[in-house]
């Protein structure tokens, strides 16, 4: 079943002869190659591209051996471009090809060709070819499939589609698989053979235990508060390990690397700054996060805020957690600081949200606890809570608009309700 993927297809589009090096990045087997040379590919021909103006290198593939030498690729490139018109280069897996940055930076002075390029790891990205390119790369992440993507290859109501993709998020493959049986045993081969195993060979890592229990961690606290020296205490208190500091800072940033893990910064909205630690960790797909934990750790409130954090990120948004001041009274008389959270502050361009992720509201006091943080806030920016279950899309006197979860992530619109 074909999956389409029509929001980074736009941003493929809007990009075209940009005269910058279009880098699509992404988790593995989250539809790069398919959006490249799959859908992209169609657009071009669909568009009155002619086909042999459409030039297609796929690294990883045994028979294409021969052209991971820059200077056979190159040679092979010019043999094909016979005429003055535009060409398209569409490179697949590009970072298997040695000097790549020596390679991308040489098409750059072609005045006849667009080069879109795949790559598994964000390390080629933001220290090879940003500084290689001063600025002439142009970077589309793809995420695993949103919700409303899941959905129109799910064979189902939305309610039961909503369970699965909680439990199995939306990797592709793992949408399409025929039972739960093989989804789980896809995603948790797929996490320890292919993501664990190219951290651990592209790193050149030889003691393996504390990465594995880190990611533990990690999947364990999807949505909490923390940092490396809490998570440090963590491996002291409950697992007597001598872990330093320094090493949990280095593997996180590998799991960030390899696009598995995702950083949420803490904002200090009132005082416009970022306030350093503690922040939070998600995962790029719910589904790979539950196969590290054997699908024990199902707590629905924390996945569904890891859920809405990605549905924010692929519609394009910046995304902070929020934290604003607010001075009350205690018991003795005495005026205390203290601190509230906003869930999310998404902000696009001029455009900024506010955004509280609510398992379920189921009274008067749960909704006044919500609201709390948001009410705090006194600019002007849309606030809204997201809620899991039946409930209606309402505003209140404050302003506040209240959303149902499944409708919000099916609407691409939702956050202008």
């Amino acid at each position: 079943m074909e999956i389409k993927r029509d929001i980074y297809l736009r941003r493929l589009i809007d990009r075209m002869h940009n005269g910058m090096i279009k880098i699509i990045t992404g988790i593995r087997r989250s539809g790069k190659s398919f959006l490249l040379l799959k859908l992209f590919r169609e657009h071009l021909l669909a568009s009155g591209v002619p086909e042999d103006h459409i030039l297609i290198m796929e690294f990883d593939r045994i028979e294409n051996e021969q052209y991971c030498d820059p200077h056979v690729f190159i040679a092979y490139l010019h043999e094909r471009m016979t005429d003055s018109g535009n060409y398209y280069i569409l490179l697949d897996e590009v970072q298997l090809l040695p000097k790549f940055e020596a390679v991308l930076n040489s098409l750059l002075y072609e005045d006849n060709v667009d080069v879109y390029v795949t790559g598994s790891n964000s390390r080629f990205l933001s220290t090879d070819v940003v500084t290689e390119f001063r600025g002439r790369g142009d970077e589309v992440h793809i995420y695993p499939l949103s919700f409303a993507e899941f959905m129109t290859a799910y064979d189902g109501d939305v309610y039961h589609g909503w369970l699965q993709y909680l439990l199995y998020g939306g990797l592709p493959l793992a949408a399409t698989l025929k039972s739960n049986e093989q989804r789980e045993s896809y995603l948790i081969h797929l996490f320890q053979t292919t993501y664990f195993k190219d951290i651990i060979e592209r790193n050149h890592l030889e003691k393996t235990q504390e990465l594995e229990d880190l990611m533990d961690v990690l999947a364990s606290s999807v949505g909490s508060l923390t940092n490396p020296s809490k998570i440090l205490a963590t491996f002291q208190s409950r697992m007597h390990s001598s872990i330093s500091l320094n090493t949990i800072v280095h593997y996180i940033g590998f799991l960030k690397e390899a696009f598995i893990l995702q950083e949420a910064k803490r904002y200090d909205v009132k005082g416009r700054k970022y306030i350093g630690t503690p922040l939070k960790y998600y995962f790029e797909d719910i589904g790979l996060r539950n196969a590290r934990l054997r699908f024990r750790q199902t707590d629905e409130p924390h996945l569904m805020e890891n859920i809405l954090y990605n549905e924010l990120r692929l519609r394009g948004y910046q995304v902070d957690v929020g934290s604003v001041a607010q001075r009350t009274r205690g018991n003795n008389g005495t005026r205390q600081l203290k601190r509230l959270e906003v869930d999310f502050v998404a902000n696009l361009g001029s455009k900024r949200y506010y955004i509280q992720s609510a398992y379920a509201i189921p009274d008067e006091e749960k909704r006044r606890q919500e609201k709390a943080s948001l009410l705090a806030l006194r600019d002007s920016f849309k606030k809204i809570i997201v809620v899991n279950g039946l409930v209606p899309v309402w505003r209140d006197d404050d302003g506040i608009l209240t959303a149902p979860l499944l409708d919000f992530l099916l609407d691409p619109k939702s956050l202008d309700w």
